[in-house]
């Protein structure tokens, strides 16, 4: 690569161990030319299909989505250190993510004092300290959801999805698909989460909540419903950490129904604030809507083809200039071009080979 290092970010990609994937991969990004380099093993380790970077740049956080079978021992979290020069990993430790399994996402928080994670298969979320060595430390908070919703196939008891912060680290966020509900706690300085009053935002029933993206204003939040092949728009009320629906749309094209084998996967805002994104598997596309700043809601632009098939998680890089859609079942990382005018995507020509990609996550090389 020409450009400076000032101008790259390693990017990290969680996967689905199998034949074509050992575990966490990491390639170089040029955020001059948009040239993606081809992937190495950052670190061996199982399923870790969720990863979050701690904000000092020097950590990176995975879960190992498994479960025993025995309804007792799930999955971990796992600490990395990151070296600056190479982006490879190394093991800091583990920690247990709660009962039930299938640990599916985590993030950290804004000072770095904890990592929170969402348990898919238990229906619960758990909190875990961050020690100063960025290894982790005992759990801070678990929280065991119950409930079920209308579809008996997919939302017979809870699935805790994802948990996000808002900006001000003051209010904890878990769209639960088995309930149709984004769960709301008060995030405590010690990592405990408390139910909020609203404890709860609602979808239409049989929507499956499955991860929530807040706009750089903080005035408004956007959920992708994995079920529905919906999204749904809400205006935030910081203070009291509530939710209110605004607008739900298809993430289809107009006129087309959800068949069997569609469902959404990850949301993202665009930088700018201008635009919001979701992936369509199935579909195999990235829908594009407008946001509005005053009013938060969104207007489709259109959707773009991700170069492969099943689209999990997608990332934006810093500047929000490109795209890389991760497509599981064609093992393959898709870039494209983020036109800042009008939000449309253009593939480069750019695909590396990654087994079985889910999660794309940017690190700015300082």
């Amino acid at each position: 690569m020409t450009s400076s290092g000032k101008n790259q970010c390693f990017v990290y990609f969680g996967t689905y161990t199998g034949a074509k994937s050992q575990g966490i991969y990491v390639s170089r990004f040029d955020l001059a030319t948009g040239q993606l380099g081809a992937p190495e093993l950052a670190a061996a380790t199982k399923n870790p299909s969720f990863v979050a970077i701690h904000p000092n740049h020097r950590f990176l956080y995975a879960v190992g989505e498994f479960s025993s079978g025995d309804g007792k021992k799930g999955g971990v979290v796992s600490a990395f250190a990151i070296d600056p020069a190479s982006g490879k990993l190394t093991l800091l430790n583990q920690q247990p993510a709660g009962a039930g399994g299938a640990p599916c996402y985590v993030s950290v928080d804004k000072a770095g004092e904890h990592a929170l994670a969402a348990n898919y298969g238990g229906g619960s979320v758990v909190v875990l300290a961050i020690n100063k060595d960025g290894s982790l430390g005992e759990t801070a908070a678990f929280v065991q959801h119950t409930g079920s919703s209308v579809n008996p196939k997919r939302q017979a008891g809870p699935h805790a999805h994802a948990i996000n912060l808002d900006a001000a680290n003051r209010f904890a966020f878990v769209p639960d698909l088995g309930l149709d509900k984004v769960m709301i706690y008060r995030y405590g300085p010690k990592g405990a989460l408390t139910p909020n009053d609203p404890a709860f935002a609602t979808v239409a029933p049989g929507s499956g909540p499955r991860h929530i993206a807040f706009h750089p204003n903080g005035r408004f939040a956007y959920v992708i419903n994995e079920i529905a092949c919906t999204m749904t728009a809400f205006s935030y009320d910081a203070k009291r950490g509530e939710l209110r629906e605004l607008q739900t749309l298809s993430t289809l094209p107009a006129g087309e129904s959800v068949l069997p084998s569609y469902s959404t996967a990850e949301v993202l805002v665009h930088p700018s604030g201008k635009f919001v994104y979701g992936s369509n598997r199935g579909h195999d596309t990235i829908v594009i809507f407008a946001a509005d700043p005053k009013s938060g809601k969104l207007t489709l632009l259109g959707h773009e083809s991700t170069q492969g098939k099943i689209p999990r998680c997608f990332g934006i890089d810093p500047t929000g200039a490109y795209l890389l859609a991760a497509n599981m079942d064609t093992h393959n990382v898709a870039v494209f071009r983020i036109d800042f005018q009008t939000g449309r995507l253009t593939p480069t020509g750019q695909s590396i080979e990654v087994g079985a990609p889910v999660c794309v996550q940017f690190l700015r090389i300082q």
